[in-house]
């Protein structure tokens, strides 16, 4: 979140990014009001604890019974006066923070304005999306035909937008996890696994919505009874992993890649663009995370991307890289690229679909975690940059996997990264 201080003192600023953002501007007016209602209630109640402790030095001169009496019904209800002041404070802390959870990250200068994809701008294009000289099909009728995926299982165990991976597609499933995964490792990430669920807050201090009231807009699965969710990316387990801790300058960067599951609630509209694997409710994903000083993140930024951008050409895929506008950043995002590779099972004609982001939030989500650093050529400690970026989400990888390398005798090439753990260069038809 934005420091209340900084939006008060960039209030124009912080309205026009919100503007930009497609959001309203309100929760800026409420913030402001309920900062400085708080300023005042934290100064009543300064006063108001010296009044009581000026009482109670004066307790030991007390010399009659009456004298006494007096002093402690004046201390009794200041201290009244100091509860009644905390309720208060409370309450407009609580609803300052609600209007500060509202509010944007503010957007890297070079981010394209714009309020929907179309003025998101293509900053280069990697390959050449393949033609073919028969018919392509797309991955759903792959699947069926080299018997890949059950969608039809799936549906029965678990719900629309499910699914069982079989035969290859799990192996090449295992083979991207351990494909992206030595890929980061080798780039200086520490690898990690972790938990499928986190705490509300923790959700809630990477930008998500656990408790959106709205069912259109939420995306993530709660546990009742308890205060877990199913996390939706890495990006909460790893960012959540520092809550509430400061690191030494010097052990600044923290790079991680995190393998976990995700879950979304949310799967979008119906439409031949999602079908099968390409919108679901559940899949696996490996996460670059970094932790590193303000200097530093824009840096990072690139380098995640580049890897991003290596995993995938490694892949054989023709993708383009995309600088994410205003109005289609999420709320942490300070600045975002996707990678869109192309599908040929899209559309009619074949069209790009975003498979990987990585995203710069500066301190949006370390301030809210409570995360941060001391030096040695400053006083106190500051608020981390955070960084995240896909590495792969394996259901859209096989998407443009199995679409771009189909054969005209009905096989599929694998990506010779992959065959080791594969242990084939190629799907076949299955013989009856």
């Amino acid at each position: 979140m934005l420091d209340a201080g900084f939006i008060r003192d960039n209030l124009d600023a912080v309205k026009a990014n919100c503007t930009n953002r497609n959001l309203d501007t309100g929760a800026v007016d409420r913030a402001v009001a309920l900062d400085d209602e708080r300023k005042k209630l934290v100064l009543l109640r300064s006063e108001t604890a010296a009044k009581q402790n000026e009482i109670s030095k004066k307790f030991p001169q007390a010399k009659t019974p009456e004298d006494k009496q007096a002093l402690k019904d004046q201390s009794a209800k200041l201290k009244e006066d100091v509860a009644g002041i905390d309720a208060k404070l409370k309450t407009v802390e609580d609803d300052l923070k609600a209007n500060l959870y509202q509010i944007p990250n503010m957007t890297h200068p070079s981010a394209p304005v714009g309020r929907d994809s179309a003025a998101n701008v293509v900053v280069s294009n990697i390959g050449t999306p393949r033609t073919f000289n028969f018919k392509p099909k797309d991955h759903v009728a792959l699947c069926e035909a080299l018997d890949l995926a059950d969608f039809e299982a799936g549906t029965k165990v678990s719900g629309q937008k499910f699914y069982f991976l079989k035969n290859e597609a799990a192996l090449l499933e295992m083979a991207l996890v351990q494909y992206a995964v030595q890929t980061a490792v080798q780039a200086g990430f520490t690898p990690i696994i972790t938990p499928d669920l986190a705490r509300v807050e923790i959700l809630e201090g990477i930008g998500f919505m656990p408790r959106d009231p709205d069912p259109n807009t939420r995306q993530v699965y709660t546990v009742a009874d308890s205060d877990l969710c199913l996390i939706a990316t890495a990006e909460i387990t790893l960012g959540g992993m520092h809550k509430d801790q400061i690191f030494d300058e010097a052990d600044l960067p923290k790079r991680y890649v995190g393998l976990s599951h995700c879950f979304r609630t949310e799967a979008g509209a119906a439409g031949r663009d999602t079908r099968g694997l390409y919108r679901v409710h559940q899949f696996t994903k490996v996460e670059m995370f970094a932790f590193c000083t303000p200097e530093n993140s824009d840096a990072i930024h690139e380098e995640i991307r580049l890897l991003e951008e290596k995993i995938f050409t490694g892949l054989g895929l023709a993708f383009h890289v995309i600088d994410t506008c205003t109005g289609d950043l999420g709320g942490p995002a300070y600045r975002k690229y996707d990678l869109e590779a192309w599908m040929p099972g899209r559309g009619t004609a074949g069209d790009f679909g975003e498979v990987t982001s990585t995203s710069n939030c500066t301190d949006y989500q370390s301030r809210r975690l409570g995360i941060r650093y001391k030096g040695k050529s400053f006083k106190g400690t500051r608020f981390v940059h955070t960084l995240n970026g896909t590495a792969v989400a394996c259901t859209r990888a096989l998407v443009a996997i199995l679409e771009n390398n189909q054969q005209e005798d009905g096989s599929i090439t694998i990506p010779e990264v992959l065959r080791p753990w594969v242990g084939t260069d190629a799907i076949r038809p299955r013989t009856k």
